[in-house]
């Protein structure tokens, strides 16, 4: 089968593609043809190892000391068909179209992969096509874990930071799904986009500092881990829930952890992890026309170098998706 290989850390011509053995399910295992995959902005970070040194180097101890040699083939969402299976498995049969994450796993960036029967993988809905259902166990599995846990009311007021990217549009539909008014803060060329999909305001980060024009949320979800840590908890309303997403190190988390216990407002850091029952909850709500995958460009496994440059320009609106079995050019 055809395969990216990880060849070591570094730009993204580290990234090569090669013809690999097909894997074989164990018995606990399904066996998915994967239609597509999605490229994101923490595969990029993982493929150079673009972290702060608190996660650089155990992630160097998991795949590798100076080379990746654990997980040789990356990416982790997909959407797919369910080609073969284990004896023992007893959720999937042959046929069935799926999609999901394989965690820790990798391996998403092929034709094939062999997954647990236990990993965040569920049915696909029929009324969503492979691409649309390919991001949703990254961008709307994290804005959905983090949103819960904000506890988000009718009417409240909810920023997010970073909106225009994966977990931020999905973010920004799923507030509005709970009844808040949404502001979304990103770069202008995203602001449109933003608008389309529900934010009620939008902000150009590059014009307004949002925690200077004296506005104050209930909710500010900060998906980048960028917003002026004093200045966003003065933001907020009394009660209010500041969720960081991608915290940068732990200075942050120790600030965190002080100004929750010092007012009413609460700091929330979060490792997330996928659960199945979310993503039938997402996929039904997709279904409903409530919330939809935002497709920015399209590209071929063959083109895998040329998606990892795009999402490092840090222009992506929502998602950039692979097909694969699929080819063709990327389409803007």
């Amino acid at each position: 089968m055809k395969a990216i290989i990880w060849t070591n850390y570094g730009p993204p011509e580290v990234l090569q593609l090669q013809e690999v053995a097909k894997p074989v399910p164990a018995d606990n295992e399904v066996l998915v043809k994967i239609h597509a995959t999605t490229v994101t902005t923490g595969d990029c970070e993982m493929r150079n190892l673009r972290f702060p040194y608190w996660v650089r180097i155990p992630m160097r101890a998991y795949v590798g000391l100076r080379k990746p040699t654990r997980m040789r083939i990356p990416g982790t969402y997909l959407a797919g068909e369910v080609e073969a299976i284990g004896k023992d498995v007893e959720r999937f049969q042959v046929g069935d179209a799926v999609f999901g994450s394989s965690g820790m796993g990798f391996g998403t960036y092929a034709q094939y992969v062999a997954l647990p029967e236990k990993e965040a993988i569920a049915i696909k809905p029929a009324s969503l096509s492979y691409e649309e259902a390919a991001p949703v166990a990254l961008g709307g599995l994290e804005a959905l874990h983090f949103l819960r846990k904000a506890k988000i009311q009718p009417g409240e007021k909810v920023l997010i930071n970073g909106a225009g990217g994966s977990i931020g549009t999905f973010g920004v539909q799923l507030a509005k799904h709970f009844g808040a008014a949404v502001t979304a803060v990103d770069s202008a060329d995203k602001l449109e986009m933003l608008r389309s999909i529900g934010a009620d305001k939008v902000i150009d980060y590059t014009q307004e500092d949002f925690t200077q024009n004296g506005e104050l949320y209930d909710v500010v979800f900060d998906i980048i881990g960028k917003s002026p840590f004093t200045g966003t908890v003065r933001s907020l309303r009394p009660n209010g829930r500041y969720l960081i997403a991608n915290p940068s190190g732990l200075l942050q988390f120790i600030r965190g952890k002080w100004a929750s216990r010092r007012s009413s407002k609460r700091v929330i850091f979060e490792i997330t992890s996928p659960k199945r029952e979310d993503l039938v909850f997402l996929a039904g709500l997709m279904e409903a026309g409530g919330i939809k995958t935002v497709i920015d460009r399209r590209y071929s496994l063959e083109q895998i170098v040329e998606a990892h440059r795009y999402v490092e320009t840090g222009q992506k609106k929502g998602n950039v998706i692979i097909s694969i079995n699929a080819g063709g050019q990327a389409v803007v």
